[in-house]
């Protein structure tokens, strides 16, 4: 089968094409064909070993995993003798969260992964790109921030790839959104939900009169002692940074009862549960894909370049 393999810590040549053996499915595992995957933020970090807690935790000298990608939608090709809750011919999402290898024509799972069937008026495309976003949005809005009805948020990165959900997200929720973005981006975050725009070119956010209950800095731009002024009194800033400061940060403000920095693996978080959530806001209408552009297999490291340029809006997909 076809696979992008990433031969070591880099730029985006250092993937390259090469024909592995196709997987067989075992006793308790569904084989997915895949149809489409995406490259965001994550990727490139991962794709260069930056920040160092990803090579302490996948390879130090190069990366333990050879094909990357994490998120994943297809059909089920065959299963497992021992699997129970799907059958071939269903189209599926799916998070690859310990071994990677969405970059491939095929990928085996346990039945027990993050798994959802996708509904039939979503395609592979935005189903892949709801879940990248969204999953991540939903274990900070929700999990981690309670976010509940009435309150304010704002979201730095309001046209990304995890900002343009968090912003479908927060209204979902009934919080008041603030959406940090472009001038060029406003329409597209104001279709989203957003109730009032600051553009970080012309202001910055960090230094506005207004006060919110949550800031979710969603591309990792603005550090918690920045954002501090524009908390309320027990606000809480998210991060998707995973930097050692704000380890040291969460650890220190969990302490107390006033302002907190939160940061979470939010991929290692992710459940069957949340990706049927996910999926049924989808097919509902409640949550909308925002698809950038896409890109065939063969032309990922492109599509790392173009994400790279942090110019994107909602997701790059990657299809077969």
């Amino acid at each position: 089968m076809r696979a992008m393999v990433q031969i070591a810590y880099g730029s985006p040549e250092v993937i390259v094409p090469q024909e592995i053996a196709k997987p067989s499915p075992e006793s308790k595992e569904i084989l997915i064909r895949i149809h489409a995957t995406k490259v965001g933020p994550s990727d490139c970090a991962f794709l260069k070993g930056d920040p160092s807690m990803i090579k302490l935790m996948y390879g130090w000298s190069k990366p333990k995993y050879a094909i990357g990608g994490c998120e994943l939608a297809g059909e089920i090709e065959a299963v497992g003798k021992e699997v129970t809750r799907f059958k071939a011919g269903d189209r599926i999402l799916g998070m690859s969260v310990k071994n990677f290898g969405a970059y491939a024509e095929y990928k085996c799972l346990s039945e027990e992964s993050p798994l959802a069937v996708i509904p039939d008026n979503i395609t592979f495309e935005e189903a892949v790109g709801i879940c990248d976003g969204v999953a991540t949005a939903l274990t900070f809005l929700r999990d981690k921030a309670k976010l509940r009805k009435g309150q304010k948020v704002l979201i730095n990165g309001a046209s990304g790839a995890v900002g343009i959900y968090a912003v479908q997200l927060a209204k979902y929720y009934g919080a008041e959104v603030t959406a940090v973005c472009s001038a060029g981006n406003e329409g597209l975050v104001r279709k989203a939900g957003a109730d009032f725009i600051i553009d970080y070119t012309q202001m910055d956010f960090t230094k506005a009169d207004k006060a919110y209950d949550v800031v979710f800095d969603a591309v990792g731009k603005r550090s918690f002692s920045a954002c501090m002024r524009v908390l309320t009194t027990k606000g809480i800033y998210l991060t998707t940074a995973p930097k050692l400061s704000i380890i040291i940060q969460m650890m220190w403000t969990s302490l107390f009862k006033g302002k907190r920095a939160i940061f979470a693996a939010a991929g290692l978080m992710q459940n069957k549960a949340n990706l049927a959530f996910l999926m049924e806001l989808a097919r509902n209408g409640i949550l909308n894909a925002v698809i950038d552009c896409q890109y065939p297999l063969e032309l990922l490291p492109d599509a790392h370049k173009y994400v790279e340029t942090e110019r994107k809006k909602g997701n790059v997909i990657i299809t077969f």
